[in-house]
């Protein structure tokens, strides 16, 4: 299934396209946003990076059927990236996201991780959404305890930042749907 455009109240999250690429460029080389992603990201952050990764890993991912990857876009400036959130079909990775820090703490990644969800289960029909994070990331396990995510699992992962202790979360199809009907 191709990736679909998705709303919120408040946001658009189109499909991730090549040319977003510049704008990923220029707003996700920062500390506060790779930090917590997986040790794969390239850091410090070189000249292409941000090119290389949509078309030659999400992109590439989407064509394949693997991965739904969103940018997100604030209604009001809807021609302005504000941060990035996918689906993938990988064992206990199902879900990851970044936000530019200037617009975190304002309820724009819940938003977005509602209708996201809402895409994996009841459109795609997938049983259960795992998501691992690093312990000390404590504005994304808040999201996902706040969301109904339970917390299944602790072991170390390896990050930009280096080695941490990570927690594995998740939520069931049916979990979903209860609270969310």
């Amino acid at each position: 299934m191709k990736t679909p455009e998705l709303e919120t109240a408040r946001l658009i999250l189109k499909p991730l396209a090549s040319e977003d690429a510049a704008q990923i460029q220029r707003v996700f080389p920062r500390w506060e946003i790779v930090r917590y992603l997986i040790a794969s990201v390239p850091w410090p952050y070189p000249p292409g990076a941000a090119q290389n990764y949509v078309d030659n890993v999400a992109l590439a991912a989407s064509d394949e059927g693997k991965g739904w990857y969103w940018t997100l876009r604030r209604k009001e400036e809807a021609q302005t990236l504000i941060g990035v959130i996918c689906l993938m079909d990988v064992a206990d990775n199902n879900r990851g996201f970044w936000l530019v820090p200037e617009w975190q703490g304002q309820g724009y990644m819940t938003e977005a991780c509602t209708v996201v969800n809402d895409f994996w289960f009841n459109v795609l029909g997938r049983e259960v959404l795992r998501a691992p994070k690093a312990v000390a990331n404590t504005r994304s396990k808040n999201l996902s305890a706040r969301s109904g995510m339970r917390l299944v699992s602790v072991q170390k992962g390896e990050y930009v930042a280096g080695e941490l202790d990570t927690e594995l979360w998740e939520m069931t199809r049916q979990e979903w749907r209860q609270r969310n009907s």
